[in-house]
């Protein structure tokens, strides 16, 4: 499957989804990474203004589910997200985050993934981790 395919696949399952509620859009596919984008909008503000650490975990774990899903490309599979941590390094309030998802660890039932969240001037916002396990359908 072609990346423009694959992109509008992930776009599409998104629909009256909490994804589409955050306006998270899966923009970029490698063999070995998902990255998604978020808008940072009064939406997923915190009361003060800045981006809230609930929509940014969001954000990882829904790419990094997703990649299992993309990435593994077996359409027997279904895949839960089990233990995430985020650790926020920075703040952001306005434009977008970029979140990238990479395998760190890859078994056939346990998968680990770091997911990077970074702004606009590609500083690092948030660094997460994300156990997901996949099973038979």
């Amino acid at each position: 499957m072609e990346k423009n395919e694959i992109l509008k696949m992930a776009n599409a399952i998104c629909k009256n989804t909490l994804m589409e509620t955050l306006s998270i859009d899966f923009i970029d596919v490698g063999e070995d990474f998902l990255t998604a984008r978020m808008p940072v909008t009064s939406k997923v503000h915190q009361p003060d203004g800045i981006l809230h650490g609930g929509a940014t975990a969001a954000l990882a774990e829904s790419v990094g589910s997703a990649a299992v899903f993309i990435l593994n490309r077996d359409p027997n599979m279904q895949v839960r997200g089990i233990e995430i941590t985020a650790r926020h390094l920075k703040s952001a309030h306005s434009g977008y985050v970029y979140a990238t998802a990479r395998p760190q660890h890859q078994g056939k039932t346990l998968q680990l993934w770091e997911i990077r969240i970074e702004d606009e001037d590609s500083q690092l916002i948030t660094l997460c981790t994300l156990t997901t396990i996949a099973r038979s359908k």
